[in-house]
């Protein structure tokens, strides 16, 4: 049954214009292909459309060091080509686009929490997982779903929030900025061995934080049962019992047996039954309050029908 407030959506060019130069994997024509999809299927009507906001100081130093965000702001600003990895490539604009890409997901965690909207997808790029608190790493600038998770605890007084990453590479930036932090859970379900070499099952936080880790790690060539399996069997008993404020997924698409950057074999019908789960998750723990971001996925088809599946099972929850 639709929901009678809107589902949100944030899918604006300007995140098109975040230019990582040719050959690279993550490049703007990926969001078009998104734009493209849900636009062409007619989805787009259905949503409110959320405007991107840049993202505050105060927000992403809840997440990163204030020198790192200096840091890239002037990397972007000498025109520098990559930034701390060969892998993450940069443009003049990137930094203001990595702030808005920020911004937008968070604007959009504040309608639901408010409860203006009913949920929500915000289709971004620079993607953020991989982001450390110092450190720009695998396509990564600012950890977008950190700090919207942050500005829920802070700006609205949600204490407990959850993070699913099904990304087919682990979100070690995530990770490793909550790891010590009780009150954010972090379950991440990825292929390994892979990039980045973290995510190992071990890895259960640390200090008072120890425990809200969860890393499902899936050998490669695993396919959408075990994909969902772990999903129903290990991540959301876990996430029930640590009955969230609000729920929060990084959704990555390239799990997606098309993809070229992985050796998972996820079918698209398995992301529309991954979505219905965790929708269900927060309608039971937090009255819905749900909002997803892009992360990867690099196949142009496979990350449109399955962008336009998320989207779909959203709008029909």
């Amino acid at each position: 049954m639709a929901a009678s407030r809107p589902v949100g959506l944030v899918l604006d060019p300007l995140f098109e214009d975040h230019e990582t130069g040719p050959g690279h994997p993550e490049h703007p024509g990926r969001l078009r292909r998104v734009r493209e999809a849900l636009t062409g299927s007619g989805l787009t009507e259905g949503c409110r459309r959320v405007e991107p906001r840049r993202a505050a100081d105060r927000d992403l130093e809840r997440a990163h060091h204030r020198d790192y965000i200096a840091a890239v702001e002037r990397a972007c600003r000498a025109g520098e080509r990559q930034l701390d990895s060969m892998d993450t490539s940069i443009c003049p604009e990137s930094s203001e686009i990595a702030r808005q890409a920020a911004g937008a997901l968070s604007q959009l965690t504040d309608l639901v929490a408010t409860g203006e909207l009913a949920r929500g997808f915000a289709a971004v790029r620079p993607p953020g997982h991989h982001a450390e608190a110092n450190l720009a790493m695998g396509f990564c600038l600012f950890n977008n779903v950190v700090v919207a998770a942050r500005r829920l605890q802070a700006e609205h007084g949600i204490e407990r929030v959850f993070i699913l990453d099904w990304d087919v590479h682990h979100g070690n930036g995530t990770q490793h900025i909550l790891e010590d932090d009780p009150s954010v859970f972090y379950a991440s379900l990825h292929q390994w061995p892979l990039y980045p070499g973290t995510g190992a099952a071990n890895e259960r936080g640390v200090g008072a934080g120890e425990g809200a880790t969860l890393n499902c790690p899936l050998p490669p060539g695993a396919d959408s049962e075990a994909f969902l399996g772990a999903i129903r069997e290990t991540i959301l008993p876990a996430a029930r019992e640590f009955d969230p404020g609000f729920v929060l997924v990084s959704a990555g698409f390239d799990a997606h047996v098309a993809d070229p950057l992985a050796s998972l074999r996820v079918e698209t019908e398995a992301y529309g039954e991954a979505t219905d789960l965790l929708l269900g998750l927060a309608d039971e723990c937090c009255g819905g309050k749900f909002a997803s971001v892009l992360e990867g996925g690099y196949d142009l088809d496979a990350l449109a029908a399955t962008t336009r599946l998320h989207l779909e099972r959203l709008l029909d929850h």
